[in-house]
């Protein structure tokens, strides 16, 4: 009788703990994911962190920015050399240079996010952004760009995004 007692208030004690983690879990997305450009978005990349510690949604969406940054760096590079069409070559070619600066800024954030400069964070990303911006522009113009990097920037975009909410919130 004592076991079956114990087995049922054990058993109660970790229904209880995993509805208070579910439910902060939903209160950290719900947060967040309403100030973003991208909710839905927003949405599926914070489930996929595995936790719901700000600072460690920091670290995530940092590490896939910078993932996803690099793709659209090698992507950028590979289309520059070879494209036919010399304005979308000199466009690739700058918006490589704009995704190398972006690394850069998303690894300074990284650096940052580590020394606790929460501000440095949103100051860095803000910059990765404009420099995506400034490629994601100049795709957007004729002769139409029908690779992959216009989504690729929106993409990195939206995770930046979701970073500059975290860092605000930190």
């Amino acid at each position: 009788m004592v076991n079956n007692s114990c087995l049922i208030i054990v058993s109660l004690i970790g229904v209880l703990l995993f509805t208070i983690n579910v439910a902060s879990s939903t209160d950290v997305v719900s947060t967040i994911c309403p100030k973003t450009s991208n909710p839905p978005f927003c949405l599926s990349v914070l489930k996929s962190a595995g936790t719901t510690d700000l600072k460690g949604l920091a670290v995530y969406t940092l590490n896939f920015a910078h993932t996803n940054a690099r793709k659209s760096l090698t992507l950028a590079n590979s289309l520059a050399k070879t494209t036919p069409n010399p304005q979308l070559k000199q466009r690739y070619s700058s918006c490589t240079e704009s995704y190398d600066e972006a690394i850069g800024d998303i690894e300074n954030a990284q650096k940052d996010l580590a020394l606790g400069d929460f501000n440095g964070v949103n100051i860095v990303t803000s910059g990765a952004m404009t420099g995506i911006d400034d490629c994601q522009d100049k795709l957007a113009q004729p002769p139409k760009d029908t690779s992959l990097l216009l989504n690729n920037g929106k993409t990195l975009n939206d995770i930046c995004n979701i970073i500059l909410v975290i860092s605000n919130l930190l």
